[in-house]
């Protein structure tokens, strides 16, 4: 008997999409959040997930990007929702849903889609990117050695110079074969002593420290205080001084244990013959893992890349990178990304020097007034560059939807008529 979990926050579709499956034989478990979903899936490890978009501790998507990125998607998830379009739908596929049904969903489209998903054979993850790839570089090769050596003495590693993706590269290499995995600025809830149990000898990851709300804040916490304990290894990113951290409320006890041991990224000044190869990892491992359609570089392309001034970027140029390449998959139109493609995603120096200046008077103001201008001047910015996508604007930030609009909300962002729903 197939067993199937039915994610949604509203008990009433819980119930009657469960008295459905449930005639038609089907071994049905329900949770009414991402926290309850994800321990189920652990669990119970069911051979299909109905999973809702919106829901009040993480949304589907974010839930289903963490499944993807941890290899977890073994199983269809078909995702649901009363207010989907189709760039949401576009965007659900990418990362491996099997399909995507609106609400009010048809008995008929309910069934149909359930039998077509149990039979649709889910192909194996592929495994996640890890700085052994790029063993070709001898200043990453190094860099590798670095992080492995002091990961091997130390519990909590703190990562400097990259956040996201490619933070998540360097933690990912960190990871023992089959070991547990968790991205604590996913968890809203609250951490208990049975979930970290569930995860001994894995990796409990940040990736990036600035982004995290104060549940999360307290999350790490009680994270840190049990890891030796429970054999685990905490990896937490971080572009952002632990002082300006301190200064913005932080622990000084957590802050003082996260600085204990760190790592930086090394520079891309000086490597600009290894770039291309770099990005091309990058591409290949976007592509196989179906975030972006096929793409390649040309000649032209990689040769861009090389003569972009990254001596000039400051510490996050690894990121930089990262999303450079992701945007370039994402945006071109033709399967090889060519010079061209290349000089249109990159910021034009004459706009960024008219808002390096637009930022000048935040220096004359308190730390906290002008972290919030600042931030508003980040979202608003990023928000012009996407046409107000917030599936881009959740992606270029690292935070989750429900945050994100929360956070708009409080800096009085405004949101305009193309924001994605």
């Amino acid at each position: 008997m197939a067993i199937i979990l039915v994610v949604d926050d509203e008990i009433g579709i819980r119930e009657l999409l469960s008295e459905i499956l449930i005639d038609e034989a089907y071994d049905v478990r329900l949770a009414e959040n991402a926290g309850a979903a994800r321990r189920i899936r652990n669990e119970l490890r069911p051979d299909l997930v109905l999973l809702d978009i919106w829901m009040p501790d993480m949304d589907g998507i974010s839930l289903l990007k963490e499944w993807h990125a941890a290899g977890h998607l073994n199983m269809p998830v078909v995702m649901m929702s009363g207010h989907g379009t189709i760039d949401t739908a576009v965007e659900a596929t990418r990362f491996g849903a099997f399909d995507f049904l609106e609400k009010p969903i048809s008995l008929q489209k309910l069934l149909s889609t359930v039998q077509k998903a149990l039979k649709h054979d889910t192909p194996p993850s592929r495994p996640p990117l890890t700085l052994e790839a790029f063993g070709r570089s001898t200043f990453v090769k190094e860099f590798r050695r670095r992080l492995e050596q002091a990961a091997a003495k130390a519990p909590i590693l703190l990562l400097k110079g990259a956040t996201g993706g490619m933070a998540e590269i360097c933690a990912r290499t960190l990871q023992p074969p089959r070991a547990p995995w968790l991205d604590l600025s996913g968890v809203s809830s609250a951490l208990t002593q049975e979930m970290l149990e569930k995860l001994s000898g894995g990796i409990l990851f940040v990736p990036d420290l600035a982004a995290l709300g104060k549940m999360q804040q307290m999350n790490l916490a009680y994270a840190v205080e049990r890891l030796e304990k429970l054999n685990l290894q905490l990896v937490a990113a971080t572009v952002t001084p632990l002082a300006v951290l301190g200064e913005a409320g932080w622990d000084s006890k957590l802050l003082a244990r996260l600085g204990e041991v760190w790592v930086v990224m090394p520079s891309l000044a000086g490597h600009a013959d290894e770039l291309p190869e770099i990005a091309s990892l990058l591409l290949t491992n976007f592509v196989e893992r179906g975030e972006v359609l096929p793409r390649r570089f040309s000649t032209g392309g990689l040769n861009a890349l090389r003569t972009l001034p990254w001596k000039n970027l400051s510490e996050t140029s690894w990121t930089d990178l990262y999303m450079l390449v992701r945007n370039l998959a994402l945006t071109a139109l033709d399967e090889e990304i060519s010079a061209e493609d290349v000089s249109r995603v990159m910021p034009q120096e004459a706009g960024d020097c008219r808002e390096l200046v637009s930022m000048l008077p935040l220096f004359d103001q308190p730390l906290r007034e002008a972290r919030d201008a600042f931030e508003k001047l980040y979202f608003e910015h990023h928000l012009r560059l996407g046409g107000g996508n917030m599936t881009k604007l959740a992606e270029r930030s690292g935070l989750e939807r429900t945050h994100l609009y929360r956070k708009l909300k409080q800096l009085d962002v405004r949101l305009g008529k193309r924001v994605e729903e």
